[in-house]
């Protein structure tokens, strides 16, 4: 089972739902980085579960602990280690489901492919997974900082509510002063309430999250298979529950003919090339351009409802599934710092890459310590 991610940059996660800790191994880091442990966990509290009444009621601290890679507050370039303790697991909530699968989870496919399978809330392929990833993310975020990029992701959608608002003309900022992480405190109240309604009926609800990354340098990505788009869609759709994906002008941009699409060229006051308008979203040829990313991840409904629904178990009877257990009843608050997470370990990863070929990367990275 494959659990490691990236090319220079490298993590590999480990853990359970219910195990004793989820964790993860960064290899390829620079040395010289300051670790900035109050970031690290500022990020992981904005992932942990029990925020609000619209999250699952799991209470875990989610406090890090770092075992091997810094000294003296400074990442030392050997593997950076760091965990986090289970301590919230309540694992006779799936002891009825420990012979049966539930609709639209992983639990046949499991069974099928390993012939056996961890039910304690999905072992392996539950969310909890995304702990890791989300440390390993900030400490990624770190070392963007160092170059002056910026990434801030939003929700911009639950069921059928919408906020149509582009992100040039939002505050970004006021994502984190709501539960739901809607920048329009308008829409997000409506959000809320949405979600709020959900739960009380036990069903779940979908929803996308909208990721804006600002101060890419010119040249990140490869022409061919290793497209920084391609790469992005890759990391966004491992995340759980991922349904879809779409930068730039996504799929609205087929209607347009390629006189509107083409993103026109000029030279700034600094000489620098820009284009008038961005619907490819940053990126051209797989390669970045310099303009903002952005990119929508859409959100199915969480696949383990509190209603009865129809099943089958390990022996082929039919059964019902009775839901159980705590549960978000939509993902996406939750959700937008793990879409953060990847974004950077992505951009983290083809930043290392480029340093050796691409003479952007070296000019830019000539005045760092790594």
């Amino acid at each position: 089972m494959s659990s490691t991610y990236g090319k220079l940059f490298k993590i590999s996660t480990f853990g359970e739902s219910h195990g004793t800790a989820v964790g993860v191994i960064v290899d390829g880091c620079p040395a010289g980085i300051d670790f900035d442990s109050s970031f690290i966990q500022s990020e992981l509290d904005r992932r942990k579960p029990g925020q609000s009444r619209i999250t699952t009621q799991r209470r875990e601290a989610d406090e890090f602990q770092v075992l091997s890679g810094i000294f003296e507050g400074k990442t030392t370039g050997t593997p950076i280690a760091m965990m986090v303790l289970n301590g919230d697991q309540r694992s006779k909530d799936y002891s009825h489901i420990a012979q049966q699968f539930r609709p639209s989870h992983a639990d046949y496919t499991y069974t099928a492919k390993y012939g056996n399978r961890d039910y304690r809330g999905g072992g392996r392929s539950s969310a909890r997974e995304t702990v890791a990833r989300v440390a390993a993310g900030a400490l990624a975020k770190l070392i963007l900082k160092q170059i002056g990029v910026d990434i801030k992701s939003y929700v911009s959608q639950v069921g059928k509510l919408k906020l149509s608002t582009p992100y040039q003309q939002l505050d970004l900022n006021l994502a984190e002063e709501n539960a739901v992480r809607c920048p329009d405190p308008v829409v997000a109240q409506q959000m809320f309430d949405l979600i709020d309604e959900t739960r009380k009926k036990g069903d779940s609800i979908g929803g996308v999250v909208n990721c804006v990354i600002t101060g890419t340098p010119v040249g990140l990505g490869e022409p061919v298979f290793d497209k920084l788009h391609a790469e992005l869609g890759k990391a966004m759709l491992s995340i759980n529950a991922v349904k879809g994906f779409e930068y730039g002008s996504g799929f609205d941009g087929v209607e347009m003919y390629g006189s509107e699409h083409n993103d026109e060229m000029f030279l700034d006051e600094d000489n620098r090339v820009k284009t008038k308008t961005n619907h490819s979203g940053g990126v051209q040829g797989g390669i970045s351009n310099g303009e903002d990313i952005y990119f929508r991840v859409a959100f199915k409904p969480v696949a383990t409802i509190m209603q009865d629904q129809d099943s089958v178990d390990a022996d082929g009877n039919t059964v019902v599934v009775s839901g159980k257990g705590r549960h978000d009843p939509c993902v996406v608050p939750r959700a937008v710092p793990i879409v953060e997470a990847m974004a950077a370990l992505v951009l983290v990863d083809f930043y290392l890459r480029n340093r050796a070929t691409s003479k952007v990367a070296i000019e830019i990275s000539s005045d760092l310590p790594w």
